[in-house]
């Protein structure tokens, strides 16, 4: 048996020879020979990788002779790859005494304990260092810049796993909680930085911190009135949910059972931060980052996913909170502390709780926990409470819509706001009106709402004299009056009425005197009105009023993105248009049906002005903030939103430039990362129009340039528009060109099989698209692999693109056949093989009017003089070749042509040093 084992080693069968030594262990009596077969199967379990069971069988042979050198040898390389240095350095040791000359087991002792003492020195040096930088932090006396210097290292070395290890076994959780208890805003940063570091993607550790920190306390944290220690907080719970919810691939072994089971502290942290919602001793900031953990983590990831009980467990125990933050009316004393972001945050994840219900039972359910919470409040003694009451049906209203207008639709509740519209507070009367403009978003539902809204509303602009109500009750018409979006003869109003209107927003917007949250109103009607070409038209042309929504955009209101998404996408036409169809409008006109008809104004010249004007105006700055908002606000809907207008903003290679200058290629990048489907190709898209023609390390810096490869490459799909996948090419073309990693990264990125597919396009541009940008990319090794493998028409291809009449095309194909034959002389006796034309194709090339053409053949020439090929050289001299590099070469230098002159004289000389040709005279 063990005599098989070894035929079956030889030949490199692992698996059958470990069955025979297997067997041969168990029929086998003698100690002697037991050990050799040990010591064998041993030798196949390092192959199979299998090192601990490498190690156990080494060591059964060890016992028997302790001075089995093969045994000890195979061991200690077994214990090496088991991290256990020190008892592999211990076997090579012996090996080494037993057979002092053996240079392998000599080589393997020097860097064994070379590596032994690296570790030691970073392990030591490492714990020192953890108790230094706690020291510097904790001491009151330490100057300022030290002690950040050491915040720093510390945040730095908690994310990598070793440094996190350490910090952890150095009672780094108690002296972190030290640091935190010392109130200061910079101390407590860099504690919860740290322990983010500390919890990112290790189970383990991140339930141990939990418990040792516990959730009251770190919600305790977050509830401070600190814009970024709230957020840092944030991340910190984002981390800790990431790794106890499976974002950790470790093998825990036997210990899975204790550690794994996390649901218990993931219900805890679920419960605390519901929690906070509703909780008075939270601040603005605090309640924004619960309920945008909340958005992040209750909903589930996907529609796939059967398991929606989060949002079961949530709207049990938490629906009311949340209806109670909507509900808050900041002009009332005693109520909760809100940021301008806070309650539609609280609106956003109102919605996606509804949307993650499956059922109708489910959904009754929500609708259900609203209606009686509304009921409780509403008080007709007590107008702070109906306020309240009808406020959080605004909060619906911008969230579940259905569940909202189901709402108002309830007995008593409509009377109740025309009430409050003719209230003497100017409280009541803001609610009421925000209630009304809220209820009137979907237009084919809003046929109540406009019979009685509109009349009421108009009503409101008249008579009153404040500017706020006044603002309110105009967006309200501007929002009834848009009904027919872009449609210019679907109008609510009379003609020019909606110029006025817009007129009127415009001048609120541009008074500094008008509270922002008032002017955020006037944004919001313009958002409606600019549907129409008029609107849109004027409004660019005012720069004043473009500058001042920018101004808003970038404040930390981000409730405002919508609205400003709103207006770039209606003044830049980058919706999506509806295709009409000459002979049903023909058929419409005479079955006397509506036809829809395009304003003047929304045609390809104003539309390109439009641009212009906003690129002036400053776009780019305020889109690059936009899309930096981190908060649930940013929804997928508003991300390709914003997607949809850079990629109408960069339609014209002159703008890219300024685009690029404003850090507009930074800012897509996420959006083509992230987001709803549509959004991503569209954001991709203007990246690749940017990538096309700027300098890479400017439009991207950094390693940002490395995140911009896979959006391009997935422009490349089939199923995507052609525009798209040339212009792609071109942006990746010109990455290629760029620098090894950015090729190394295309490759890994798998664009190849796409690429090639194109050079075989029928598409001329796309054609030779794809082949500039393969010649690029075979300076890289994968690339010339791929041409190397047989079994494909890959180099063919290439050969017969040279032969093209396209001189671009030509150009692209001889310069990537040129590189390439250069780096591997086999392709070059491979190419005279893939196709008979060759030599036909070759000579056209060598003979062309285009120097740049007529270049590339001859190096190609001269590739295949070096190829060690004799009779390929034999060949090239035999034919016309000769003759034409001779007349060539003979030719008196001319710089235009320099370059093929050069190479043809160069072909000649090798052709003399290859004894294929006698020396010529050099011309007079």
């Amino acid at each position: 048996m063990g005599y098989e084992g070894n035929k079956h080693f030889q030949a490199g069968d692992f698996d059958q020879a470990i069955e025979c030594y297997t067997k041969a262990i168990k029929m086998c009596k003698d100690k002697k020979v037991l050990a050799v077969i040990h010591r064998n199967r041993s030798a196949c379990y390092l192959k199979k990788e299998n090192y601990s069971s490498a190690a156990s069988d080494a060591s059964k042979a060890i016992d028997v002779d302790a001075a089995d050198v093969k045994a000890l040898y195979r061991r200690c390389q077994a214990l090496e790859k088991l991290g256990k240095l020190d008892m592999a350095f211990k076997d090579v040791q012996r090996c080494a005494t037993i057979e002092p000359k053996n240079k392998t087991f000599l080589e393997t002792l020097r860097r064994l304990g070379a590596e032994i003492q690296a570790k030691l020195k970073t392990t030591f040096s490492t714990d020192s260092r953890v108790q230094n930088m706690f020291d510097i932090l904790l001491d009151e006396e330490m100057e300022k810049d030290k002690k950040e210097k050491a915040a720093n290292n510390l945040i730095v070395l908690s994310r990598e796993d070793a440094g996190a290890e350490r910090i952890f076994q150095n009672n780094g959780v108690q002296l972190l909680q030290n640091m935190i208890e010392t109130g200061k805003p910079e101390m407590i940063l860099a504690a919860v930085r740290t322990l983010s570091g500390m919890c990112t993607g290790h189970k383990a550790r991140a339930m141990a911190i939990v418990n040792m920190v516990g959730v009251d306390k770190i919600c305790s944290i977050m509830a401070v009135d600190n814009e970024e220690i709230a957020l840092a907080t944030c991340n910190l719970f984002q981390c800790i949910n990431d790794s106890l919810s499976g974002g950790d691939k470790r093998d825990y072994g036997k210990e899975a059972s204790l550690v794994l089971d996390a649901a218990k502290d993931l219900k805890n942290i679920l419960l605390s931060l519901l929690e906070m919602v509703g909780s008075k001793k939270v601040s603005g900031h605090g309640r924004d980052q619960a309920l945008n953990l909340l958005c992040k983590n209750v909903p589930r990831k996907g529609k796939k996913e059967k398991d929606n009980s989060r949002a079961l467990f949530t709207i049990d125990h938490g629906l009311k909170k949340i209806l109670k933050v909507c509900g808050q009316v900041p002009e009332l004393p005693d109520q909760l502390l809100l940021t301008e972001n806070t309650q539609l945050i609280a609106s956003v994840l109102l919605n996606k709780l509804y949307d993650d219900l499956k059922c109708d039972p489910e959904r009754n359910n929500f609708r259900d926990i609203c209606d009686e919470y509304i009921k409780s409040k509403i008080d007709p003694n007590n107008m702070d409470k109906t306020i309240h009451a009808i406020n959080t049906i605004s909060g619906l209203l911008q969230g579940p819509f259905d569940v909202g207008n189901a709402l108002i639709g309830h007995q008593g509740i409509m009377e109740m706001m025309v009430a409050l519209c003719g209230s003497e507070r100017e409280v009541d009367q803001m609610v009421a009106v925000e209630a009304l403009i809220h209820s009137s978003t979907k237009m084919s539902r809003a046929t109540f709402i406009i019979t009685n809204g509109v009349s009421l509303l108009k009503d409101i602009y008249k008579k009153t004299k404040n500017e706020k109500i006044k603002i309110r009750a105009l967006v309200g018409l501007c929002k009834l009056g848009s009904a027919g979006g872009d449609d210019y003869s679907l109008r609510q109003f009379a003609e020019g009425s909606t110029e006025k209107l817009a007129k009127q927003c415009r001048k609120w917007l541009c008074n500094p005197q008008i509270d922002a949250k008032t002017r955020k109103w006037a944004t919001e009607g313009l958002a409606y009105l600019t549907n129409d070409a008029d609107v849109k038209d004027d409004f660019v042309e005012d720069e004043m009023a473009l500058k001042a929504m920018f101004e808003l955009a970038k404040s930390k209101d981000k409730t405002i993105l919508y609205a400003v998404a709103c207006i770039l996408v209606n003044c830049t036409n980058c919706y999506d248009k509806k295709e009409i169809i000459p002979e049903l409008v023909q058929l419409a006109k005479f079955s006397k049906q509506h036809v829809p008809e395009q304003h003047p104004k929304d045609k390809k010249d104003f539309i390109e002005k439009r641009v212009k004007r906003l690129l002036k105006a400053g776009v780019i700055s305020a889109l690059a903030v936009m899309v930096k908002a981190d908060s649930s606000i940013l929804t997928d809907q508003t991300k390709e939103m914003l997607a949809r207008v850079f990629l109408a903003l960069s339609d014209d290679p002159k703008d890219r430039g300024t685009i690029v200058a404003q850090g507009g290629g930074k800012a897509l990048i996420p959006l083509a990362l992230e987001g709803t489907d549509a959004g991503k190709v569209k954001a991709s898209h203007a990246l690749a129009k940017i990538a096309a023609i700027s300098n890479p390390e400017i439009a991207f810096p950094g390693e940002r340039v490395y995140e911009v490869v896979r959006p391009l490459v997935n422009l490349l799909h089939t199923d995507r528009e052609g525009m798209q996948n040339f212009e792609a090419l071109r942006g990746l073309t010109n990455f290629a060109g760029f620098s090894e990693k950015l090729r190394v990264k295309i490759v890994k990125e798998n664009a190849l099989p796409d690429i090639e597919n194109y050079m075989f396009e029928e598409h001329d541009e796309l054609r030779q698209a794809a082949t500039e940008c393969m010649c690029n990319l075979v300076t890289c090794k994968e690339v010339q692999e791929r041409y190397l493998e047989d079994g494909n028409d890959k180099l063919k291809l290439l050969v017969l693109l040279c032969g093209e009449d396209d001189e671009k095309l030509q150009i692209a194909a001889a310069g990537a056949l040129a590189m390439i034959t250069a780096s591997q002389k086999k392709l070059c006796t491979k190419m005279t093989q893939v196709t008979a034309q060759w030599l036909e194709i070759l000579q056209r090339l060598c003979l062309h009017d285009n120097p740049h053409i007529q270049h590339r053949g001859l190096v190609i020439v001269h590739n295949m003089f070096n190829s060690d090929d004799n009779e390929l050289t034999k060949k090239l001299i035999e034919s016309e070749m000769l003759e034409i590099l001779t007349i060539i070469g003979k030719a008196a230098d001319n710089p235009k042509r320099q370059e093929p002159i050069d190479t043809a004289r160069a072909c000649l000389v090798r052709a003399m040093d290859l004894g294929l040709i006698k020396p010529f005279s050099s011309p007079s």
